[in-house]
């Protein structure tokens, strides 16, 4: 779906509390006793409603009575600690680099245990303001993710477009003061990624990861004016964008898990992902580079 300081600091004064799908009752991968199916229900956590490709994995379980249910969750902050307090039994919203700093900074003991997809971070223009990346003039303003990791990976992404220079030294996570140089005399605002796409009015563009533009309703392709680049050959920085499936580390090795793992390395859950959401999202776990959609 997710990664300091830029954490805690939500746009508007955003509760940072989880709205929750289903019941946090009662969790782990035991029996649903209650709805008598002798189901094994699995609670994967989630941010947002780009979630068709659970509905297949879903569909793949059944052989093995094992169901996924799904919890949703309003913000990136809640779901890694809601893991690790047991309330969920595994979580698939975030990349590589989100996972390793929260980590860093929470002190959670949880990992990953399957790559998901990759979808890049893009540009995407208040139409009424900004027509194209080439009209960018000074004083136009930039919405990017608060949180460190995507905070910085947009940075990136402007300074790939031409319109600022980041200090090298700092990676593919710098900050606003690691600008360097400003080419066109932009301004950038930070907000929560979730409410990126309901400042678009004020701003000239946000910088909106795809599952947040997805279920804003926006086109990848159609609304966009500039897009990360996620060729690994030219970004070196594209495993680390990796999303994936998180599990608490002492039970990485769960075997219910691993079947949920299995069932999403599917051509059949990729096929979901190309069409369903346009390329908007693109399966990056090993061998799925070689189906054919």
């Amino acid at each position: 779906m997710h990664f300091n300081s830029g954490l805690t600091k939500f746009a508007f004064g955003l509760a940072a509390a989880a709205l929750c799908s289903v019941s946090l009752t009662g969790c782990g991968d035991g029996k649903d006793e209650a709805a008598g199916s002798g189901m094994t229900v699995v609670k994967v956590g989630v941010v947002g409603d780009y979630n068709a490709q659970w509905d297949t994995v879903n569909e793949i379980l059944k052989k093995d009575k094992i169901t996924i249910k799904l919890v949703k969750f309003s913000d990136y902050a809640t779901p890694n600690r809601a893991l690790s307090d047991g309330e969920i039994d595994l979580n698939a919203f975030q990349h590589k680099a989100f996972l390793a700093n929260d980590i860093a900074r929470n002190g959670y003991k949880i990992e990953a245990i399957g790559d998901t997809l990759i979808t890049p971070l893009r540009v995407f223009n208040n139409k009424n303001k900004l027509k194209s990346m080439k009209d960018v003039k000074d004083g136009d303003i930039f919405a990017i993710p608060s949180d460190l990791t995507n905070g910085g990976r947009a940075l990136k992404v402007l300074e790939a477009a031409g319109l600022i220079v980041c200090d090298p030294a700092k990676g593919y996570v710098p900050t606003k003061t690691d600008i360097i140089k400003y080419n066109v005399k932009i301004e950038i605002r930070e907000a929560e990624s979730g409410v990126l796409y309901n400042i678009l009015p004020d701003v000239s563009a946000a910088l909106i990861n795809g599952g947040n533009a997805y279920t804003a309703g926006l086109d990848a392709v159609k609304d966009s004016i500039f897009a990360e680049n996620i060729n690994a050959k030219e970004n070196p920085n594209v495993g680390q964008l990796y999303n994936v499936i998180v599990a608490r580390s002492k039970d990485k090795d769960n075997p219910v898990y691993k079947k949920v793992v299995d069932a999403y390395h599917t051509q059949q859950t990729a096929k979901t992902l190309m069409d369903v959401y346009k390329g908007a999202f693109t399966p990056v776990w090993a061998g799925s580079e070689n189906y054919k959609y």
